[in-house]
């Protein structure tokens, strides 16, 4: 037993050990240069924008999983936004709802299978955990992005092959998503104390942020070229 208590730290512990040693600011640009060296080597691997979706799922799965654990196992939501939660329900309709129409069913499959859990966690916030949900601090009113983002998307969508009212949507959904983090930062920024969970879905829900705003960069330049060409 003592030997084990006295064995020498794995790879992977050294490597957590000297992250978590690092200031916010070098955590910030470690996680971003590890997200655009990942952005490249799905690149090189996967063809199209298959790659770029991928990664946000796999990001937002991660995030799932952190939510589930601090759920289950944890027994609290303590520093988790149901704001950010609803915002994500709404976009996930829409997207769903779009992707009838513009992309493979294997992208309705998994927004289905990442809106189902969504909307577990959400009831568990708001029924099972409710007493360990900081309400007091979560208030942000969703029209304060729900209306912005609607503004853009009519003003910047680029159209679906003439399809205005898909265009729109498309836009409409991918800008709600690229900001539906702002409640829980907000959350945080007001408890002034982040438990590990919590911090660690935030840094995966921001690097799923960044894959599908990358993913729409490329949608959009697509479009845009089949448009002018």
């Amino acid at each position: 037993m003592s030997h084990k208590r006295g064995a020498t730290p794995t790879v992977g512990r050294q490597v957590a050990r000297w992250v978590r040693g690092r200031t916010m600011r070098q955590q910030v640009s470690m996680g971003t240069i590890a997200a655009l060296a990942l952005l490249v080597l799905l690149k090189m691997f996967m063809k199209g924008e298959t790659h770029l979706f991928v990664a946000s799922r796999t990001s937002h799965a991660v995030g799932i999983l952190l939510l589930l654990y601090k759920l289950t196992i944890t027994k609290t939501c303590s520093g988790l936004s149901m704001k950010t939660q609803e915002l994500t329900v709404i976009f996930l309709i829409m997207k769903i709802m779009c992707y009838f129409t513009l992309l493979s069913k294997i992208h309705v499959l998994l927004d289905s299978i990442s809106l189902a859990s969504t909307l577990w966690v959400i009831y568990m916030m708001r029924y099972k955990l409710q007493n360990t949900y900081m309400q007091e601090l979560d208030t942000m009113p969703l029209y304060y992005v729900l209306v912005p983002c609607a503004v853009v998307a009519l003003i910047g969508h680029p159209g679906w092959q003439s399809d205005i009212v898909t265009g729109f949507f498309y836009m409409y959904f991918t800008t709600i998503e690229a900001v539906s983090v702002l409640p829980q930062l907000l959350l945080i920024q007001k408890a002034k104390l982040v438990e590990p969970f919590t911090a660690h879905y935030v840094f995966a829900l921001g690097v799923a942020r960044f894959f599908s705003c990358a993913n729409w960069i490329s949608s959009v330049r697509i479009q845009l070229a089949y448009i002018f060409c």
